[in-house]
């Protein structure tokens, strides 16, 4: 399956306040959360992003997002967009249906009640090497957060590649069908070129003439 095409810096005015979810064991140290964070700060606009280290507790999580992001949001659903890597991407899902906003996925998980299950008990963190628990309750809190059928897929932008080596980006494609999707022949779960895809993320939640400021396109969806 092809990807789409980029997405136009000045068809409309974008979100105000831009919001990133990392994935489980992940932080805003990772990867992706940096190359947002560097394009963020290209474009002036470092003072717009917020960005959490999220607790594992999936109620937790959104609690401590909706204490950051909720003011905004109240504002209007053009106020708000929130960018979701893995888990994030799930967690972004119920977010955007929750808010009315825009909402880009990376790789995100469709069910990780199912694929997180295995990951109960005591695990590390990625980046710090850190021992966390995640507990059996946390399962029963991802399923009160499991939206089975987007409103408005139009409001959701997805980028999955097929060779994520963790989730099946078929899952993707089909719970986001109907939204703007770019799916990259190959790559990883970690999308390890992220840097040619961010400027199509930013696009896409942002918009306007602040994406003018931003020097380069969005990728090709060659295989690697």
């Amino acid at each position: 399956m092809s990807g789409t095409p980029g997405f136009s810096a000045g068809a409309r005015v974008g979100a105000r306040v831009l919001l990133y979810l990392h994935g489980f064991r992940s932080s805003p140290r990772s990867f992706k959360a940096r190359v947002v964070q560097q394009r963020m700060e290209a474009a002036g606009r470092a003072g717009d992003l917020i960005c959490p280290q999220l607790p594992a507790s999936p109620k937790a999580a959104m609690d401590l997002v909706l204490t950051l992001v909720e003011r905004h949001a109240a504002k209007g659903e053009n106020e708000l967009a929130i960018v979701g890597s893995s888990l994030g991407g799930f967690y972004a899902t119920w977010l955007a249906e929750r808010f009315g906003c825009r909402a880009a996925l990376i790789n995100p998980a469709v069910d990780p009640l199912h694929d997180l299950d295995k990951h109960v008990g005591i695990t590390t963190a990625w980046h710090t090497g850190e021992p966390f628990e995640f507990n059996r309750e946390y399962i029963d809190e991802l399923a009160a957060l499991k939206v089975e059928r987007l409103t408005r897929p139009e409001r959701y932008f997805l980028l999955a590649a097929t060779g994520d080596e963790v989730l099946d980006y078929r899952d993707m494609v089909a719970h986001y069908a109907g939204a703007h999707q770019h799916v990259i022949q190959g790559s990883d779960h970690a999308v390890s070129e992220f840097e040619q895809y961010v400027d199509e993320v930013l696009a896409f939640c942002l918009g306007g003439p602040v994406m003018d400021n931003l020097q380069g396109g969005a990728g090709s969806d060659k295989a690697r």
